[in-house]
């Protein structure tokens, strides 16, 4: 039997088919995969810092805040008016201030979840100079041990190496909390990364949608005279070219369209009410802020409800974004600086200097302060206050 089937083959007969009436229909399917841009720290940058503004405005609001905090550098003994430490930080390298480094070094931390900062001059008791490195640029050498060993720079084809294995370091590494990596932290931009994508095709498509003249894409159908919809080919190049010449591109936005006899508008496409788009835009933005733990109203995000008002908002910001984050980067860096000095120190944000949080210090004075059951030097600790040194007095 096989034989014979080849044989019919051969011979040019062809086997009995089913006919279908869907057979000569060809489907066409505008839905893919999801294109996601790259999640690698110089993408993510661009398209979460640069060009996506609740990405940018965050960053920008959280660094601001935490390097305008006041810092105080105390032991366990007294409080420092002035210290070497605190001239340093005052005054970290000739092209930048306090204000500027510690941007720059919250801002590192924000959009890849490391920060890098160069000690110059380590030779000295104290580093002359302090500047902070970039991100993207710095490479973790791992020890034998899984320790690292040393930090290589990179940076016009050229690669700089840093040892770290002596007790002072010329590099301090602060990353954020990465629970599968033992060297690089975990950045906020890695976890809202779906989010600004949304937000960034959201713009995008409006964009596009404005250009052409806020309608959507459509179609033309031709319906002739004796009820065949098909066009001559020297009536479709015609169309065609009117079209594109007349109708297509920002230039012609708005201008109506003449239609001639047999030809209807069909469009194709879902209009902006029909997809909610702005509630797809404002989801994706306070997706992002939330990442970064920046409250939405601050953002001047409509619709958020969460906090009662503005100054609620920014005393949550403060205390659950501002301060954590400070203060881990305060610490870090008193421990980093105390390898050089051979003190040991606390470099912290001064709370009591904190407008946004001024009434819940008044709270805390008042409740510590009437407290009779607590001595002096207890309230003195339960306030972040150095010790009284012998023979002191409260004022």
């Amino acid at each position: 039997m096989v034989l014979d089937f080849l044989r019919l083959r051969t011979q040019g007969e062809t086997p009995e088919q089913k006919a279908s009436a869907t057979g000569a229909v060809v489907a066409y399917h505008s839905a893919g995969r999801v294109a996601w841009s790259p999640r690698d720290t110089v993408t993510l940058t661009k398209t979460g810092f640069s060009g996506n503004p609740i990405g940018f405005r965050s960053v920008k609001l959280i660094a601001e805040a935490a390097a305008a905090l006041p810092l105080v550098l105390q032991d366990a003994s007294r409080r420092y008016d002035s210290h070497p430490v605190l001239n340093l930080i005052k005054r970290p390298n000739l092209a930048q201030g306090r204000a500027e480094l510690l941007e720059a070094l919250f801002g590192q931390l924000l959009l890849t979840g490391n920060a890098y900062i160069e000690a110059v001059g380590e030779d000295a008791e104290l580093p002359l100079e302090l500047h902070v490195l970039r991100s993207d640029r710095m490479r973790v050498i791992p020890g034998a041990d899984g320790w690292p060993m040393g930090y290589e720079y990179a940076v016009s084809g050229r690669k700089h190496r840093f040892d770290a294995t002596c007790a002072a370091s010329p590099v301090c590494h602060i990353r954020s909390f990465h629970p599968q990596d033992d060297h690089y932290g975990l950045s906020p931009l890695q976890a809202a990364a779906m989010a600004v994508d949304v937000h960034n095709s959201a713009s995008r498509w409006s964009k596009a949608l404005l250009d052409n003249a806020a309608r959507p894409s459509g179609a033309l159908v031709y319906h002739g005279a004796d009820g065949q919809g098909t066009m001559a080919d020297d009536q479709f190049q015609r169309l065609s070219a009117e079209i594109e010449a007349n109708f297509q591109g920002a230039r012609n936005a708005g201008r109506p369209m003449v239609l001639e006899g047999g030809l209807d508008w069909k469009p194709m496409g879902f209009s902006p009410s029909d997809m909610e788009f702005q509630k797809t835009k404002e989801a994706a933005a306070r997706e992002i802020a939330l990442a970064f733990g920046v409250p939405p109203m601050l953002l001047g995000i409509q619709g958020d409800a969460t906090y009662a008002n503005y100054q609620e908002a920014n005393r949550a910001f403060f205390r659950l974004t501002v301060l954590p984050l400070a203060t881990r980067v305060a610490s870090a860096l008193s421990a980093w600086l105390s390898c050089f000095t051979g003190e040991v120190m606390e470099l912290k944000p001064d709370l009591d200097q904190v407008p946004a949080l001024a009434a819940e210090r008044d709270a805390q004075w008042a409740r510590v302060s009437n407290a009779e059951f607590l001595t002096d030097a207890e309230k003195r600790a339960l306030l972040g206050l150095p010790a009284l040194p012998e023979g002191g007095r409260d004022a």
